[in-house]
């Protein structure tokens, strides 16, 4: 076989009709354009055109100097299945440490792959499969992955670690993790390991969307927990929707995201701990210029790091805990976290804290923050059912309530009676009748498991919880900055009841606070249960 610098697929026994296995011409000619790149140093492209591919039972091993480009999403489709190998999993290419060996003298290079769609639907393992992904390859040098459409892998769809001066951008995935229960490794829209060159890893990831993927839209995560952390890499201009956690950071240092929206994850919008595999959280990192907004859990959730992390200029809101949440997990660095800033942020309208402390804080500074209108949560308890009551497959109405607006955010509903099974789904927001419910699990179109309830079922919601705060500590806070804050609530009614509570598990020793805007709040400006300590607090309005 000849080997051009361009290689036409049909012209080399690709068919593209959807019923023949193309795997194997594949493999062929990625084989020769990788021996012939090797043997002169000339990278090859394999231009694929519009057509349906089926890659069945087995992934094709990827070469150095190999790129792969189609003819645009939904033109050209890799279609992923593995009827004749039920346990193995089917990337379209790969090439790993645990499988091939790869590293950073064993690495891919030079390589593009661009304008085409990734369909995995039709890959099912016995067990999830880490390695049941869209991509999965290890060490790339100078890569370039753009323009793809990557839905419903069995796990994550991007899944390609250790990338060194190479960028991801428009890459679309939907629906990926679909094997995943949301506890497993990997799962993500766009899964990226690091630390693999070292201590540092030029890497962008820009204009990217990941929608409904069963754990994150976006990860970073550290492979090795004796590796250094790398800096380097950017998010940029990103979407992230209905994943369990939008963009996680569990272990990098530096990363900047920047100018991204983060809207209707599950768990958090964006997230720092040590949910990663070796339980490491981010660290140095700037997330600024970021709107992170209806997530029916946390905002912001933030723990398991020495710090510093800094958040300037985002917007937090209807979020359906905490706007910004400070918290540890078991097993991850559980020492205080130091130079926290929260700079010019808005913060508002949250369903219960704007920003609560739950972790040791060391040398925080909240300033110039407009928190304003949270513990939302404030509706009473209520139950309901018969005449007037209507599901769907993401709401709830009740012709007779007369809740208040948004009163029940992020509360567990529990709909059947007496005798019947029991269902709960998670409140996003609701109006005066009708509740908007999240789906069951990301990507689902229905909040319920079994099937919608029917009309009339009953139902009932908890109780709202007490306080409900700008800025909660309940852990231990020492020498902080807070200036020039306006916490303060202006709603009809006022559900956010204190500025600044210290729960009485807290202690504040030290540090500043000043200049802030403390009026107007339901009940009270401050609820001190634990007396702070030291340092000073003056020219605080309220």
């Amino acid at each position: 076989m000849t080997a051009p610098l361009t290689a036409d697929a049909h012209e080399y026994g690709l068919v593209g009709d959807g019923v023949a296995d193309d795997r194997p011409a594949l493999q062929k000619l990625v084989d020769a354009l990788g021996d012939a790149t090797a043997a002169d140093g000339r990278p090859r492209t394999v231009r694929v055109p519009a057509g349906r591919y089926a890659i069945r039972d087995r992934p094709v091993l990827w070469r150095s100097g190999v790129s792969l480009v189609g003819a645009g999403r939904g033109a050209t489709c890799f279609e992923l299945s593995n009827p004749g190998a039920p346990t193995r999993p089917v990337p379209l290419a790969w090439f790993t440490t645990a499988q091939h060996g790869a590293g950073r003298d064993r690495h891919i290079a030079d390589v593009t792959f661009a304008h085409f769609e990734i369909d995995g639907l039709r890959v099912e393992t016995e067990e999830y499969e880490v390695l049941a992904k869209g991509l999965g390859l290890q060490y790339v040098l100078r890569g370039r992955f753009t323009d793809l459409y990557i839905h419903d892998t069995a796990a994550t769809g991007f899944g390609c670690d250790f990338l060194q001066d190479t960028v991801v951008e428009r890459v679309l995935t939907e629906r990926c993790g679909r094997q995943d229960p949301g506890e497993e490794m990997g799962g993500a829209g766009i899964g990226i390991g690091v630390g693999g060159w070292g201590p540092v890893e030029r890497l962008a990831v820009t204009d990217c969307a990941a929608r409904g993927n069963g754990t994150n839209g976006i990860f970073l995560e550290l492979q090795q927990d004796h590796w250094v952390p790398p800096r380097g890499i950017r998010i940029t201009a990103c979407h992230t929707e209905d994943n369990r956690y939008g963009i996680s950071d569990w272990g990098a240092d530096g990363l900047i995201v920047t100018g991204c929206t983060m809207l209707g994850n599950h768990v958090a919008g964006f997230d720092v701990s040590a949910q990663g595999t070796t339980s490491v959280g981010g660290r140095g990192g700037i997330v600024t210029g970021c709107v992170i907004d209806a997530n029916p859990g946390d905002g912001i959730a933030l723990g398991n790091t020495p710090g510093p992390y800094g958040f300037h200029g985002n917007r937090v809101s209807n979020n359906g805990r905490y706007g910004y949440w400070e918290h540890n997990l078991a097993g991850g660095d559980q020492e205080p976290a130091t130079d926290i800033v929260l700079e010019s942020n808005d913060i508002h309208d949250n369903a219960l804290d704007g920003i609560r402390v739950d972790a040791p804080l060391h040398e925080p500074a909240f300033f110039g923050n407009r928190i304003r209108g949270n513990g939302r949560r404030a509706a009473p308890r209520t139950r309901g059912g018969g005449e007037g009551v209507h599901c769907g497959p993401l709401y709830l109405t009740d012709e007779r309530a007369d809740w208040l607006p948004g009163g029940h955010r992020g509360k567990e509903l529990t709909v059947g009676g007496p005798g019947e099974t029991e269902a709960t789904a998670v409140v996003v927001d609701n109006t005066a009748t009708g509740l908007t419910l999240a789906p069951r699990r990301p990507g689902a179109d229905t909040a319920w498991p079994d099937g919608t309830p029917g009309s009339g079922t009953a139902y009932r919601l908890p109780d709202c919880p007490a306080p409900r705060t700008g800025l909660t500590a309940a852990a231990a806070v020492t020498h902080p900055y807070v200036h020039g804050n306006r916490v303060r609530d202006d709603g009809h009614p006022r559900t956010q009841i204190h500025a600044v509570w210290i729960a009485p598990e807290a202690t504040w020793t030290g540090g500043r606070v000043s200049g802030n805007d403390f009026s107007g709040n339901a009940a009270a400006s401050t609820r001190f249960d634990s007396a702070p300590s030291g340092g000073r607090w003056r020219d605080n309005a309220g």
